[in-house]
Formats: C-alpha cells, sequence, structure tokens
C-alpha cells in the first residue's frame, strides 16, 4: 500500500494536480528521497496515457473539514445522504471510530472504506448516501489508532501515516468494522465498499478469507500480488475501473482471473473516458457519467445481493 500511495502521489504531480515541490515533500513523508521521487515521478510520466478525462473535471462544494457529520447535496443522479453520527467501539488495539448512518428500512447493512486521505466528510456523504437508498452503512476511521484523522492538521501526514501502517492491521480493523455493523444491523446481509487505497483494502479484506460478505465493491483500488480469494465465498463482486487509469486498470485481467479461480460472481466495470478517483464528486478527476453509472450498477447489484 506504500508503493501505491507512493505513486498516486507521483501521478497527481504528473497531471498537474500537485506541484513538484509539493510532491517531493509528499514522497518524503512516506521516507523516499529526492533522486527515488524524482525516479518515481518521471516513470510515472511514461506510462501516463496522452488522453485527458472527459466529462465533468471540476470539484463540487462540499465542506472538507474532517469532523463535520451533516448531509452534503448530493451530485446529480445520487440519493440525498442522511445524517451520520460519530460512533466508537473496541477494536483488536484500541478503539477505533466511525460515522454510522442507519437506514430507516434496512435492505443491508455496508461497510465503507476511505482513501488514503481518512475518514472526511466525502466519505461520511457515501455512508449517508448509502443509508438515504436502504443500506444502513459505516464510515471506518483507519487512523484511529492514531487518534482519528481529523487529529491530523496536514492531510499530507494523514496520507503518509496510512502508508506506513501494515496491511494485517487494516484487514484486523475491517473485520472488527464488519463485527460492529453486524452489531448495529443485526440480521441484515453484509457488503464492503472501498475507494482508492480503500478499494486495494477490499480486495485485502477478500484475500484474507471474510465469509460473511454477500457483496464487495472495490472502486479503482490496487491488486494484491497473486491474490486468492477462496477464503471468500460468500462475495459477489462489482469492481469499477477508469479508462484513463492504466495504472491501476492494468490490473483488471488479473483481477478478473482470481475471481473466476475462487468461483466468486463477479463483474468488472472499466467506465469509460473516466479516470482514477472518478466517483469522488469533490476531486479533480469526478467525471459525472461515470459516477452515475457505478451508482446505478451498484444499486442493482445490492438488490440483486444484498437485499
Amino acid at each position: 500500500m506504500q508503493r501505491y500511495i507512493a505513486e498516486e502521489i507521483a501521478t497527481d504531480h504528473v497531471d498537474g494536480l500537485l506541484s513538484r515541490r509539493e510532491a517531493l515533500r509528499r514522497l518524503a513523508l512516506l521516507g523516499m528521497g529526492t533522486a527515488a521521487a524524482s525516479a518515481l515521478i518521471a516513470a510515472c510520466g511514461n506510462t501516463k496515457p496522452a488522453a485527458a478525462p472527459s466529462g465533468s473535471s471540476t470539484p463540487t462544494s462540499m465542506p472538507t473539514s474532517p469532523s463535520s457529520e451533516a448531509p452534503a447535496a448530493p451530485p446529480p443522479g445520487m440519493a440525498t445522504a442522511l445524517r451520520t453520527e460519530p460512533v466508537e467501539w473496541a477494536g483488536p488495539q484500541g478503539q477505533l471510530q466511525g460515522s454510522w448512518a442507519g437506514a430507516a428500512t434496512p435492505r443491508g447493512a455496508v461497510l465503507v472504506i476511505h482513501e488514503n486521505k481518512g475518514l472526511n466528510d466525502w466519505v461520511r456523504s457515501v455512508a449517508g448516501r448509502l443509508a438515504g437508498i436502504g443500506y444502513s452503512a459505516l464510515a471506518i476511521d483507519l487512523l484511529s489508532e492514531e487518534g482519528g484523522t481529523a487529529t491530523f492538521t496536514d492531510p499530507a501526514e494523514a496520507t503518509a501515516t496510512l502508508g506506513k501502517i501494515a496491511a494485517a492491521r487494516f484487514v484486523a480493523d475491517l473485520k472488527s468494522g464488519l463485527d460492529e455493523v453486524q452489531r448495529r444491523a443485526p440480521g441484515q446481509k453484509l457488503a464492503v465498499v472501498g475507494f482508492c487505497f480503500g478499494g486495494g483494502l477490499v480486495w485485502q479484506l477478500l484475500a484474507a478469507g471474510e465469509p460473511r460478505l454477500a457483496a464487495a465493491v472495490p472502486f479503482y483500488g490496487p491488486l494484491p500480488d497473486s491474490p486468492t480469494f477462496a477464503g471468500s465465498k460468500g462475495a459477489a463482486v462489482l469492481a469499477f475501473y477508469g479508462a484513463l487509469d492504466q495504472r491501476v486498470t492494468s490490473s483488471e485481467p488479473a483481477a478478473k482471473a482470481a475471481l473466476d479461480q475462487a468461483g466468486l460472481v463477479n463483474d468488472l466495470i472499466v467506465e469509460p473516458d473516466a479516470d482514477h478517483a472518478f466517483f469522488n464528486d469533490t476531486g479533480p478527476r469526478y467525471n459525472a457519467a461515470a459516477a452515475a453509472d457505478a451508482w446505478t450498477r451498484l444499486q442493482g447489484w445490492f438488490t440483486d445481493h444484498l437485499s
């Protein structure tokens, strides 16, 4: 995951989203020297497709405070987000934090895994939107053991900290998150949804073997090396990729092969003209058409496998 985060920072610079100075600063926080960071930036620049994303690329207005639980106005085609509430529970290494949104008439329950920015307002809004369509949702904070995302005044420090945590701790915390979802939504089928870094952790959770999952939806997440998903037999997997995001989308054939080998029901979607993080309506790569299509497909998948 540290390698993935480093590549994401380098690619953000290549795409003009970060200055070189800021990219080098963020890579240094991950422990990379200037020479290694410069080499990585050059490598990412050589592999980036020449085409630019089409559709909406301007982020919509939304609060960015890491502590707000108020619902935000949904982007076009999305459900109105219900209000979330901060929650805590006992995890394997101390108290875990998250934001919970309970559906009025639950049709299932979902654990939501954030991007490499930690638990922020956008992730809370995803949990709220899921609750708005009938799926109670818990957005987990994977920086809980460090005091929570809200304790980081520098977002780059939060990202760097996530990059230094072992995948085994993340998996243990996510399993505890599913315990909490199950406790809050007894009798409901369980699903997991993750974005970017969080999408990679959906794959990690599946590879670790999680038989409680009825559905799993990784959005443009990095695939583990040589994955085996046999331990997650019950999970129907819907995965999303952006056609312009070759850094991650190049792993789609390997993901498909591993899912088929494990006998998991699956559908892997490559959204045309979409780049990495196309679903995040607060980010510069947001693609309204791709996001609306993914949201429609996700609802259909949950109806078939979770409700």
